[in-house]
């Protein structure tokens, strides 16, 4: 029998092809198949896992009452970093007395009689030079001598306290007591969520520890399910990364040889599985680094935030060329409150390996395969003894004695 001129064959007869022929083939195809079926393994995993439903563990609650209530743009960037205010005269008004503060601030929810509750509206929109009503009540308050013309805040119940430094010159973690069932309560879905939950406007419905929505598996990600979603990450990557190595090699074999002949379709499933590779290995690194500081992605952009606030604050406080005084600065609030995204996390364990089991479990097969389950029910988490029973960061002081 003839051999095809373009084929390579060795001394015994075998076809060696781009690549070795089947003593290289057979190795490679049944890694291939390996990894493919481990990653649809993955995949049926989480998406027939539900990501826990707050619904099934929680009863419908009628709205709490609202106690000492905190607006939302008091840890906003207007908290911090200011000077003085200086309120608007009567003539930029234009009509001869200053607008009076509304007694709740224009984000507090209230009732006109239904069920549904409303926005209360506030009259200063869309009057230049005003402030939110609780802000013009503290300006109030400030003009009368109870801030600005008593530092100090002897004797006045409003200054800071002794030893404490400005608010400008210190960390200013938000005061919203997180934990309290008023500020966990849905009005969607008409109960009190559990701790970590969010309700997901594409699913409709509140998810326990709620991370993200993904269209890739066609639902949340959530606390039931999230470690089979990192498991189908890991497999995916790989099994990307395989398919793209072995072609690149075969291609780039296949181009050195006489003919030179590269076949189109493989180069689209080169650059298809390279894209892949960068979008899986992309996500699964974020994915794994959210595990290891457990907090959730929705969690994260709060740690966003504060870490921008006080880079505005450091702005302030030092010019643009004063690294080393803004590391200084920033090193002395740490000392004062702890690190932002460890010790001013609510959900720290103490360690990465801690957070990371809590997960992906205590075995290794646990780590990379799609068994086994994440710790706890989902509802409830162990609580950084860092905070307060309401949900508050407490400075270094207040800590347990042997966390100091």
């Amino acid at each position: 029998m003839d051999r095809p001129q373009n084929d390579h064959w060795d001394d015994a007869g075998d076809n060696t092809g781009d690549l070795g022929g089947r003593r290289i083939g057979i190795p490679f195809l049944v890694i291939f198949c390996l990894l493919g079926l481990t990653m649809l393994w993955a995949y049926a995993k989480v998406t027939l896992t539900s990501p826990g439903k707050a619904r099934d563990h929680v009863d419908p609650s009628p709205e709490p009452v609202i106690q000492n209530y905190v607006p939302a743009w008091f840890d906003s960037e207007s908290e911090i970093g200011h000077g003085p205010y200086v309120p608007p005269t009567q003539e930029q008004h234009g009509n001869g007395s200053a607008s009076q503060p509304k007694s709740h601030s224009a984000q507090a929810r209230v009732t006109n009689g239904s069920e549904k509750p409303v926005q209360q509206e506030d009259t200063n929109v869309g009057v230049m030079g005003t402030l939110p009503p609780v802000q013009n009540a503290r300006v109030h308050a400030e003009q009368n001598g109870s801030a600005y013309s008593n530092p100090t805040g002897a004797n006045t119940g409003t200054g800071p306290l002794p030893n404490q430094q400005p608010m400008m010159f210190t960390r200013k973690p938000p005061p919203t007591p997180a934990l309290l069932p008023e500020y966990r309560y849905c009005y969607k879905d008409g109960f009190v969520k559990p701790t970590r939950a969010h309700h997901c406007r594409a699913c409709g419905t509140c998810i326990l520890k709620y991370d993200h929505h993904c269209p890739w598996i066609g639902q949340c990600v959530g606390a039931r399910n999230h470690k089979f979603f990192v498991n189908f990450l890991q497999w995916a990557c790989l099994f990307c990364l395989w398919t793209f190595s072995t072609l690149v090699a075969q291609n780039v074999k296949a181009s050195q040889g006489p003919n030179e002949n590269i076949d189109p379709q493989e180069v689209v499933v080169t650059a298809l599985s390279g894209l892949f590779s960068v979008f899986t290995l992309a996500l699964l690194a974020t994915q794994m680094r959210l595990i290891i500081m457990n907090y959730t992605t929705v969690e994260s952009m709060g740690f966003q935030r504060t870490e921008e606030r006080e880079k505005t604050v450091l702005a302030r406080l030092h010019e643009w060329y004063e690294f080393g005084a803004k590391r200084r600065t920033k090193k002395q609030w740490d000392k004062e409150w702890g690190r932002i995204s460890k010790e001013g996390n609510m959900w720290w364990l103490g360690s990465y390996r801690r957070n990371w089991e809590y997960v992906m479990g205590h075995s290794v097969w646990e780590w990379f395969l799609p068994i086994g389950r994440s710790e706890g029910d989902g509802v409830n988490f162990p609580l950084n003894p860092r905070f307060d029973k309401d949900g508050r960061w407490r400075p270094r002081r207040e800590w347990p004695k042997e966390l100091q």
